[in-house]
Parts: C-alpha cells; sequence; structure tokens
C-alpha cells in the first residue's frame, strides 16, 4: 500500500499521541491488548489509535460521572467524529487520541469514514436502548463492530478482506454483548432481539435474575452458535493479512473464543457465572497461538 509523506512515528508528538492510546488499551481491555502486542510495531500503534478514538466514544456515552442528558452526549459524539475529519482535513489536532488517529489515518490511507456508523450506533446507546429485531441488531452491530474491522483491514494490509474482517467484527460485538449482558442490562440496554426474546420467553425481568432461566439458555446458546459461524468465516481474511499480522489476528480470535468456551461451559449461565475467561485460561489462549 503506498503511504502519504507524515512525521516519522520516532517524533515527540506523535509518538506521546501513541502511548496515550496504548494506556488506554492496556488499562480497559488487557486481553485485546495481548493480541495486539502480536501484531508488527507500526501496526500496532495505528490499532492502538483505533482502539484510543472507539474507547473515547464509549467514554462519552458511559461516564456515568459526566452529568450530560442523551442529547448533549449525542452532541459530543457528532463533535468526536467531527474533530477526527477535521484533523484528518488539516493533519493536526489537540487531543492526543485524535492526533494519533489521524498520524496513523495519514500514514495509512485509512477510510476514517467508515468510523461514521460507529458513531451513528453510538448514538443510540445514550438513552434506553431495546433492539427489537434481528435486522435491528445486524445494523446496530454493522456500525459498532463491522465498520471497525473495516478500517482495520487496511491496517493489517488486507483491503480485499475488509468484509470478511467487518464479519470478524461483528463476532468480536456479539461476544461481547454475551459477556457483557449484565452489565449493559445496568445500563438500561438490552441488545438481544424482543421478537426473538419473546419467543424464548425471556422477559425484561429475567434479565434481571440471579441466574439465567431454561428460556435465557437457549437464546444464548443459539447467539453463541452464530458467533462461532461468524468467527469460521474469517479464516480465510487470515492467510491475505500481511504475515507479521496473522499472529495478531489469530490471537484475538482466541481470545474471544476462550469467552465463548466459557459461557458453554458455564451452561450459558450470563448471569449466575462469570464470562470472562481466567487469566490462566489467557495464559493457555496465548501459549498456543505462538
Amino acid at each position: 500500500m503506498s503511504q502519504v509523506e507524515v512525521p516519522p512515528l520516532t517524533t515527540p508528538a506523535p509518538a506521546a499521541a501513541y502511548a496515550t492510546c496504548r494506556r488506554m488499551l492496556r488499562r480497559h481491555d488487557p486481553t485485546y491488548h495481548l493480541a495486539v502486542s502480536r501484531l508488527p510495531r507500526d501496526r500496532r500503534s495505528a490499532i492502538h489509535a483505533l482502539y484510543g478514538f472507539v474507547r473515547g466514544a464509549d467514554e462519552i456515552v458511559d461516564d456515568a460521572g459526566c452529568d450530560l442528558r442523551p442529547h448533549e452526549r449525542r452532541a459530543a459524539l457528532d463533535e468526536w467524529q467531527a474533530e477526527l475529519e477535521r484533523g484528518v482535513e488539516t493533519g493536526r489536532s489537540g487531543h492526543p487520541v485524535i492526533a494519533a488517529l489521524v498520524h496513523a489515518a495519514r500514514a495509512y490511507e485509512l477510510p476514517v469514514a467508515e468510523l461514521r456508523p460507529y458513531i451513528a450506533s453510538m448514538r443510540m446507546d445514550c438513552g434506553p436502548l431495546r433492539i427489537q429485531t434481528r435486522e435491528e441488531l445486524e445494523r446496530y452491530m454493522d456500525g459498532s463492530g463491522a465498520s471497525v474491522g473495516r478500517v482495520m483491514a487496511v491496517i493489517l494490509g488486507a483491503p480485499g478482506e475488509s468484509e470478511r474482517l467487518a464479519r470478524l467484527g461483528v463476532a468480536f460485538q456479539l461476544t461481547n454483548f454475551l459477556r457483557d449482558l449484565r452489565e449493559d442490562y445496568l445500563l438500561d440496554r438490552i441488545y438481544l432481539p424482543a421478537d426473538e426474546r419473546e419467543r424464548h420467553g425471556v422477559g425484561d425481568a429475567d434479565l434481571a435474575a440471579a441466574t439465567a432461566s431454561p428460556g435465557l439458555r437457549e437464546l444464548v446458546a443459539a447467539e453463541v452458535r452464530l458467533a462461532r459461524a461468524l468467527f469460521a468465516e474469517t479464516t480465510p481474511a487470515l492467510l491475505t493479512a500481511i504475515p507479521s499480522a496473522r499472529r495478531g489476528i489469530g490471537l484475538a480470535r482466541a481470545v474471544y473464543c476462550a469467552v465463548l468456551d466459557r459461557i458453554e461451559r458455564n451452561g450459558y449461565d450470563v448471569l449466575g457465572r462469570a464470562s470472562r475467561p481466567r487469566l490462566f485460561d489467557l495464559a493457555r489462549v496465548a501459549a498456543q497461538s505462538r
């Protein structure tokens, strides 16, 4: 891929900006940080920047210490996206996270417009959320997961695999929904489609229970199967990415599949038992992916 002329990563300003994003990833998502650490250094820095942008949007939505009403949070999200697009146009930004992604975008010609659907999905999270149908969930995940995967495809040197890597982003997102079901419910968000919950006899109150009902377990089992099918679809993308990036992608998939493994071992009880892999499990996954 051709690259435009930008300051090298060793200059103070870009290096400090990337370091800010790297610390955000290490603090908020150590399992993903482990996977990213397997990527080449220059690509790794670009992914840190992408994560920083995504995490920044999440914090606008979820910061409980910030007394903003839903419409104000949506306006802040719009400004977050606008700041990125202004930065890409001018080549600079005063915010370290935006500055890092601007540097990466100009270095790798990243399609930052693909992040607009991400912001659109985050805007939905600014108030109570009840996904009604599978089609609505797919639209939401196209923004919250697939759009990030399309940008990742360019970073990883596999632009021709953008749709497969978009599906990988959806698989990650769906796995997160299952892992964080109780946490999301407490934030007044339910991503499992209402029509499918109704067919399984799962009401809102069932999501507040101490353990998962039989109907909820059946529904979670179906979602686990769907997530595994999505992960399987992405296998060809591993062969197309630059060789030095394949191990990192493979580890990221393995880490998220470990979440699905844990959910299965727990009998699909995502309410009463922890779904996050234990440190021992993650160490084993990392060792097997070397």
